[in-house]
């Protein structure tokens, strides 16, 4: 018999894993494709982001373990605690800036062609910032602005659904019901990395994704998005990736599979 303890956990799992199924079924993403294969990633965001040695790090060595060629290009940008209208995204496009040069091999520096730097930016705003009455106004209209700056600069602009807290389930489908709209309203990609940590927790709820304050991510969090981000963008599965942050080969395993069934399923629907 299972203690009242383990049949609460496995409430809470399946009542997060439901409020995902409910988020799909409301609203559906239009757009399913980048387009084509990204070659350089901007990641703009906050600390969500910059975590565990900063999600774009992983997904990078992710990546290169799946021999993904030429080798995928990234920068990060993040701001703690912000919304995405802290960040100046005109700024951020402007010529001879960011990415105008690299550091490889030891310590060489590489200047890259000159021109537009980033042919795709992930963005993310703040946790609450899509659902919150106050700052959701301003989510539409800082997607809605960004997107206009980013195809002025012929960039894709790609959206990163975050998850829910670990005390507020209710805010997985909040949020992903926000961000499909607001994907679908400007013709921007949906990340569905909230939904793979629902259903993440529905299948081991026992796997800490959460740091202590309940709403960053754990190292097994970050890496389970940066393989939602690659699922996503690259449209490939993760399963079978030799990088695993320094998880356990069976956790690693689980989460690359989460995140590749998650995004089979946004879409497919």
């Amino acid at each position: 018999m299972h203690s009242p303890a383990a049949w609460r956990r496995l409430f809470a799992a399946l009542s997060i894993f439901a409020f995902a199924l409910a988020a799909g079924a409301q609203s559906l993403p239009r757009r399913t494709e980048l387009g084509a294969r990204p070659a350089s990633i901007l990641w703009v965001g906050n600390s969500f982001f910059y975590y565990n040695n900063s999600m774009h790090g992983h997904f990078g060595l992710l990546a290169n373990s799946l021999d993904e060629k030429p080798a995928l290009r990234s920068t990060s940008v993040t701001i703690s605690g912000s919304g995405l209208d802290w960040h100046d995204m005109e700024s951020l496009m402007r010529p001879n800036g960011l990415g105008r040069y690299s550091f490889i091999g030891d310590n060489e520096i590489r200047f890259n062609p000159p021109g537009r730097q980033y042919d795709t930016v992930i963005m993310m705003d703040c946790s609450q910032c899509p659902i919150h009455p106050q700052l959701q106004q301003s989510f539409f209209d800082t997607v809605r602005t960004d997107g206009q700056i980013l195809r002025s600069h012929g960039v894709h602009g790609v959206l990163f659904m975050s998850w829910a807290y670990k005390d507020k389930p209710e805010m997985t489908r909040q949020l992903a019901d926000q961000y499909i709209k607001a994907g679908n309203e400007n013709d921007m990609l949906v990340i569905p990395a909230g939904l793979a940590f629902a259903k993440a927790i529905s299948r081991q709820p026992d796997l800490e994704l959460y740091q202590p304050d309940k709403r960053h991510p754990t190292l097994p969090g970050t890496y389970l998005a940066a393989c939602t981000v690659y699922a996503t963008l690259m449209r490939k599965s993760p399963v079978g990736a030799k990088y695993t942050a320094g998880l356990p080969p069976q956790t690693a395993a689980m989460l690359q599979q989460v995140a590749w069934e998650t995004v089979q399923e946004f879409f497919a629907k």
